[in-house]
């Protein structure tokens, strides 16, 4: 009989500790405030700073186009020969999972602009089938676009950071925002199986974790 009631014992006291773990932060996303992706379970400080570029149709996308809109953002650039085609090929399949969810957008930035034009943006745009009520591919002042890139969305190589701020960045990652303009993720882009990571904290984003 004692033996009995212990079990019943160490079977609740299990029971209340898994529904304290599913109501835990390990059920939520972190925020990134700063470059060194530390994560930060309790507080957002760093938000996506204000910005203005025209996407492949020469249209001016800002903050106010993602507004309550959970979005993911990449740097590319479309002459690219070497991880671009699959940052944007993997960027196309999230398109494609989340067609029907008007809730996920997406923003490629270039990190070329003084050879990605609207015209060229638009036609690498259709040549990949991107939809452009989803996602949009902009282009800009280099120097507005690289800041947004480094101070905005860290999206920097550590190599970079040493050197002259008008220097070319490149990264494979693709940055998770949620829909108050934080970072909540960051992915390698060129890989499979983050994008599945990134799929899972859409999920879970959109269940206001």
């Amino acid at each position: 009989m004692k033996y009995s009631i212990l079990i019943a014992f160490i079977f609740i006291i299990a029971s209340c500790k898994n529904k304290q773990i599913e109501n835990s932060d390990i059920a939520k996303l972190p925020y990134f405030n700063s470059a060194d992706f530390t994560p930060e379970w309790h507080k957002a400080t760093h938000r996506i700073p204000e910005f203005s570029f025209l996407n492949q149709n020469g249209e001016t996308v800002t903050n106010e186009t993602y507004k309550g809109k959970i979005y993911i953002a990449d740097f590319f650039f479309t002459s690219c020969p070497g991880i671009c085609p699959k940052l944007t090929k993997n960027m196309g399949s999230i398109q494609e999972a989340y067609k029907n969810d008007k809730d996920i957008m997406m923003l490629s930035h270039t990190v070329m602009p003084w050879k990605d034009s609207i015209p060229v943006l638009k036609d690498y745009a259709q040549r990949n089938h991107v939809n452009a009520a989803r996602w949009h591919l902009v282009t800009g002042d280099k120097e507005a676009l690289y800041k947004i890139a480094r101070n905005g969305y860290f999206a920097d190589e550590d190599f970079i950071k040493t050197q002259n701020e008008s220097d070319f960045i490149h990264t494979e990652n693709f940055i998770l925002i949620d829909k108050q303009g934080y970072i909540r993720g960051v992915y390698n882009g060129t890989l499979e199986i983050d994008i599945e990571r990134l799929k899972r904290h859409i999920t879970i984003l959109k269940g206001k974790g």
